[in-house]
């Protein structure tokens, strides 16, 4: 009786990962369905990512996302016990000194945690533990959706048709209403300087966001609520701020994929549920590539494009990232971005089209300062996005395809209120005017307040110009494909 009851009492292993929720976690679910005392546990491993640890903006959402977590488990009077170090080391050691057969995770389509789950599982196996990954970040197991031939998909709409045609997910599963909890040592989450030291730059995040679980599910709730109906126009129109801005709690996991979908459901219908559950499969298509793709973060998934003669631009890309660029759409995004640490959707594929076409620089550059600052940085949706823009990976944006900045303004931002919010420069001048402030009459820019090269800069490049650059590479780097 008694080896029973100690068997009975050996802990399971909760390890969270990009899944800092108990709503609909598959894991926390099994590792609450063995009866077993549950040990939670959040490993902080920057060694494992290598170049793709969290940036300085997502180290801060991670920070507030961990204490909400926290405070939750406290609720069902249980502790977060934060780890840092080597993932392996740390699962290791917990099983040893806890004497846990099971651990239980959420599964990513990162390749480096692909790597740490089977040096994990061969770890614990040689100690006689398990390691039990589940699908808690994304709607179909990544393996579920293949082609007629067997094969990944490469186009986006087969690819979200083939998910559709599986019926949608299955409902999402209870947060637990009691945890039977395994306690061990933890560190203290401050001590791992996840906030920005001197200068405070995150006044702008912080009035911005409301990171965790519970300020999730507020923002799905009163956007689908009140913003659905209006989503097929206003998610285009960046002063409106009509999208749902759902997208660091999607990828922190404060709330599932599988969540809003249901959500979804139960709201008013109609194109915009419809344009919604488009864009959580586009997320989806993204992970899939990922998983498929393990190069996609660092290189073109067409091969040609690794001969583009991209330029080596320091003062070109020091511009583009400080809104300095003198293209008016193009700063407001980068100085939306610097200071709430997301940008507008729309917007994000105007400034991408006009580092990688326009300026001629790398795509890698712009997905590496997107990494740093954005709160939502995810490494599919990061590089899958970013090689659409570029037009070299899976169903990209044409190659010959190039926004033009100052007409995508004024077709998405008519009366300039985007650009007056995030460039007051340019806030006294006109509608007709605001977006190429450079044609202008000089009367016009005095009155507004504005000398070009002094108040505001000149662009940095001529966009018919760079437009032509951009094409004569891409015809370059087609005819000898």
């Amino acid at each position: 009786m008694g080896a029973m009851t100690k068997a009975a009492d050996r802990p399971a292993i909760l390890w969270f990962r990009n899944d800092l929720r108990l709503a609909d976690h598959a894991a926390l679910y099994a590792a609450v369905e063995t009866g077993r005392p549950v040990l939670p546990v959040f490993i902080l491993d920057d060694a494992a990512s290598g170049a793709w640890k969290p940036g300085g903006a997502a180290r801060w959402w991670l920070h507030h996302s961990l204490a909400a977590l926290g405070q939750a488990l406290e609720g069902l009077d249980a502790r977060l016990v934060l780890r840092r170090g080597d993932s392996v080391a740390v699962l290791s050691g917990l099983v040893g000194e806890s004497g846990a057969a099971d651990v239980f995770t959420g599964g990513m389509a990162d390749p480096w945690a692909r790597r740490i789950d089977q040096a994990a599982a061969e770890a614990l196996g040689s100690q006689g533990a398990r390691l039990h990954r589940m699908r808690t970040t994304t709607l179909f197991n990544p393996e579920s959706i293949r082609t007629k031939a067997g094969g990944a998909y490469g186009v986006y709409t087969p690819f979200a048709n083939a998910c559709l045609a599986l019926g949608g997910p299955k409902p999402p599963l209870p947060a637990p209403r009691s945890l039977r909890a395994a306690a061990r040592d933890s560190e203290r989450l401050g001590d791992w300087d996840l906030l920005p030291a001197k200068p405070d730059w995150a006044a702008g995040l912080r009035a911005a966001w409301t990171p965790g679980e519970h300020g999730a599910l507020e923002r799905a709730e009163a956007f689908l609520r009140h913003g659905l109906g209006a989503y097929p126009a206003a998610r285009d129109r960046p002063a409106d701020d009509g999208t749902s801005m759902l997208s660091p709690h999607l990828h922190f996991g404060e709330i599932s994929v599988v969540q809003l979908w249901h959500m979804a459901q139960r709201g008013p219908g109609g194109k915009g549920r419809e344009l919604l559950i488009r864009e959580l499969l586009w997320r989806e298509f993204c992970a899939n590539l990922l998983w498929h793709h393990p190069i996609l973060p660092d290189a073109p998934l067409k091969p040609a494009f690794a001969a583009m003669p991209w330029r080596d631009d320091p003062a070109g890309l020091a511009a583009w990232q400080q809104g300095r660029t003198g293209v008016p759409i193009v700063d407001a995004g980068m100085r939306q971005l610097w200071r709430i640490g997301w940008m507008h959707n729309r917007v994000r594929m105007i400034v991408g089209s006009f580092l990688v076409k326009h300026l001629l620089i790398p795509w890698q550059q712009g997905e590496a300062w997107f990494w740093d600052t954005l709160v939502d940085a995810d490494l599919a949706n990061n590089a899958g996005n970013w090689q659409w823009v570029a037009g070299c990976g899976a169903d990209a944006s044409p190659w010959f395809r190039i926004f033009n900045p100052v007409l995508q303004g004024r077709k998405f931002d008519p009366e300039g209120d985007y650009v007056r919010r995030w460039v007051p420069e340019l806030a006294r001048l006109e509608a007709r005017h605001i977006h190429a402030p450079w044609e202008a009459p000089r009367p016009v820019l005095s009155q507004a307040g504005i000398t070009l090269g002094q108040t505001y800069p000149e662009p940095v490049v001529d966009l018919g110009a760079g437009r032509e650059r951009a094409l004569t590479a891409f015809r370059r780097i087609r005819s000898e494909a």
